[in-house]
């Protein structure tokens, strides 16, 4: 198991900055502005040869009433309470603040082993910072600069003598978590959820719409299956974001999306379905994701059963492409219909990722076909030869047909369907390509025929071929005039007349013509039939 080493210290002083490099990847939003980090967020890094499970945190603040900086300072205790090795970092162009000692006189009632950092040390001017962070009773600062990444080789040696003393348990890695992204509007309740299901307060709540900033990743077990999830920043219109941090905070949410297997989609029961939520649902099924209808603050409805039956009528005739999709009615405040969401999760997953036999699919086909025949395009009909799954998650099908490139979408549509209700894929996006047959590849010349065999040289090969391979080099061995006589013996020979016969001899009517070397009576001739005259004048003397 990796060190878990949590980053804290005042707003403003580096700490994701310093948390992306050390994991490699920007997972963390930074921003000029402070108090940019607000929920402690996990992750995976390393520094050298030491692995690291890392803690990023939020700014301190020295408050203690029901303000969402009091919120934020639980957060950041929290991180403190589950680390091993705590790094404190001050902004040395700023040197040390009054908000940095109450800080440092917090961390001191903390029995764990702490290294100070004195970040932004690049410049000259940072030079009497580091000299005064001597001050505040952590011994030597690490001079270091997260932008640049200058120091890393210093923190690492103060990691690795600071960390000697830790006994690191071994954990044996788990399967491969389900990753589940929570989505939906602002104020919906997807933290809430989280929690409700986790069981512990591990995301910021409250009143204040727009809490969460980041996507903040949490990993949890459900009978036995790993499962990941992922809460979210909440997606207004794309006409209403206007500042550089909620785009920043929008693109994190749509890259969650791309990188989770089933997607929860959170609504409000009062304007469900509106046209963000629409939307969402709608890149949810372009990126090819398993979803989950949520309607949350369930608890407040006073006619469920016909709500949930409008809604679910709402849901079949704006959202066509996801027919099916399970529809889940909860309250996260008190825990109301919690229960049903993991099942509705879970089987969703499990449709998301099956595979149908070819042979099925084909049985299918033809049933289909007959059904419903493909549409004549430009007098000539569409003939569908063959189909098969070649990947899933999402199911996706090829289908071979001539004239592929004509197939009308509304056929294209009934066919995804009938797949939906033939194999009882529900809710989750199906992908369909039509190609045409192409020639046969294994046929000579083809993609998969292979080099073309030489029976030059081969024992079995027939008599002609050798014989010909003796003449051709028989002739090859022939000098000069002869060779080019006897290379003229593709051309055609002359024919030679029968013997006794002349070559200037007509077949006219009344010509003479030899009938055969000593025939009788000598040249006689012959009518137009063919038949010989006799009693002819000037004939041959007995």
């Amino acid at each position: 198991m990796a060190l878990k080493v949590a980053i804290v210290g005042r707003p403003n002083v580096g700490k994701s900055t310093l948390f992306n490099r050390l994991v490699g990847k920007r997972l963390a939003l930074v921003d000029d502005r402070p108090g940019v980090t607000r929920d402690r967020r996990y992750a995976d890094g390393n520094i050298g040869d030491m692995d690291l499970t890392l803690i990023d945190t939020a700014g301190y603040e020295d408050v203690t009433d029901e303000s969402l900086e009091a919120r934020m300072r639980e957060q950041t205790e929290a991180a403190i309470d589950d680390a091993e090795l705590i790094l404190f970092m001050m902004d040395a162009r700023e040197g040390v603040t009054s908000l940095d000692r109450i800080f440092a006189d917090r961390l001191r009632k903390v029995h764990k082993p702490i290294i100070l950092l004195a970040n932004k040390s690049e410049s000259r001017e940072s030079g009497g910072g580091v000299g005064e962070a001597h001050a505040l009773g952590f011994g030597e600062p690490v001079a270091i600069s997260a932008e640049h990444g200058e120091g890393m080789a210093d923190l690492y040696q103060a990691i690795l003598a600071a960390s000697s003393d830790i006994f690191i348990e071994e954990v044996e890695e788990t399967d491969k978590p389900i990753r589940i992204a929570v989505i939906g509007r602002p104020n919906a309740g997807k933290s809430t959820l989280v929690n409700r299901l986790l069981g512990e307060d591990r995301l910021l709540v409250g009143p204040e719409a727009g809490i969460t900033r980041d996507s903040i990743s949490v990993d949890w077990e459900y009978e036995g299956r790993a499962i990941r999830f992922v809460d979210t920043a909440g997606m207004r219109r794309k006409a209403r974001v206007q500042e550089k941090l909620e785009k920043l905070s929008v693109a994190d949410t749509i890259r969650a999306i791309t990188f989770a297997e089933v997607v929860i989609l959170m609504m409000d029961k009062d304007n469900a379905f509106d046209i963000q939520d629409l939307q969402l649902a709608d890149l949810v099924e372009r990126e090819g994701r398993a979803l989950i209808y949520v309607a949350s603050k369930w608890d407040l409805e006073e006619e469920p059963q016909s709500r949930m039956a409008k809604l679910k009528a709402m849901a079949e005739d704006k959202l066509p492409q996801l027919k099916g999709t399970p529809f889940v009615a909860l309250s996260s405040h008190s825990g109301r219909g919690v229960e049903r969401l993991m099942p509705a999760v879970l089987q969703a997953y499990d449709i998301w990722s099956v595979k149908v036999k070819t042979k099925d699919l084909n049985t299918w086909l033809s049933m289909a076909t007959q059904r419903h025949p493909p549409p004549a395009v430009d007098g000539k009909r569409i003939k569908p030869k063959y189909i098969a799954q070649t990947k899933a998650r999402p199911p996706t099908f090829v289908l071979m047909a001539n004239r592929a490139e004509s197939m009308p979408e509304h056929y294209k549509r009934y066919l995804i369907n009938s797949i939906r209700e033939s194999f009882d894929l529900p809710g989750t996006p199906i992908r369909l390509t039509v190609k045409s047959g192409s020639a046969n590849p294994y046929a000579e010349g083809g993609a998969k025929s292979g080099p073309e065999r030489f029976k030059g040289g081969a024992r079995t090969a027939p008599r002609r071929v050798k014989k010909a391979e003796k003449t051709a080099e028989a002739i090859s061995k022939l000098p000069g005039k002869a060779l080019e006589a006897r290379a003229k013996v593709g051309a055609k020979p002359k024919v030679k007349p029968l013997g006794g016969l002349k070559a200037s001899a007509s077949k006219k009517s009344g010509t003479n013509a030899v009938v055969g070397k000593g025939a009788r009576g000598g040249a006689r001739q012959v009518s137009r039939s063919g038949r010989v005259r006799t009693g002819q004048k000037g004939g041959a003397r007995k």
